[in-house]
């Protein structure tokens, strides 16, 4: 991971961010708190074809999974609103990583949780959206591991599949 400090991530959130304090501050608590995540300023797509420069939050998380602990890839995209709007979510599996679509992430890898639909900014945060992911992966893991062509997903999940830390 890449050490990033807090006046270079003041240089890499753009002008256009309208809550940049409150966003700076959110981004910093969740890098504390999860090592393995770093900010990138990158062009998101969106479905309609449209691009925008926007600040995420890549990396992975730990989950806990059957007792023992798995690095799930996600992506956190930052809209120039937030934190009044939700971050647009993704889980971003390697080249060895299958999605498992099932009701809280698409085939697409794009995190569907009550949490993002729900989200009020004096109520929902990075920390504690990062924390709904770790405990719903932890239950429906959204990714596994191909060891084999043949393997398919329901397979899979009756063994560990992802590296352990």
């Amino acid at each position: 991971m890449t050490i990033v400090t807090v006046a270079k991530l003041k240089k890499m959130l753009p002008k256009t961010y309208l809550h940049k304090k409150e966003t700076l501050a959110e981004i910093i608590a969740v890098m504390s708190q999860n090592k393995h995540l770093e900010p990138v300023m990158d062009r998101f797509v969106y479905n309609d074809g449209t691009g925008k420069n926007l600040m995420s939050l890549q990396g992975t998380i730990a989950v806990l999974y059957k007792g023992k602990h798995y690095n799930f890839p996600v992506c956190l995209w930052l809209e120039e609103s937030y934190p009044r709007s939700p971050p647009i979510c993704f889980v971003k599996p390697t080249r060895e990583m299958v999605i498992v679509p099932c009701k809280y992430v698409d085939n697409d890898g794009k995190i569907l949780l009550p949490y993002l639909d729900e989200w009020r900014h004096t109520q929902c945060d990075l920390h504690g959206l990062i924390q709904v992911m770790m405990a719903v992966f932890g239950e429906i893991p959204p990714l596994c591991v191909r060891t084999r062509p043949e393997d398919n997903c329901e397979y899979m999940l009756k063994y560990p599949f992802l590296s352990c830390f």
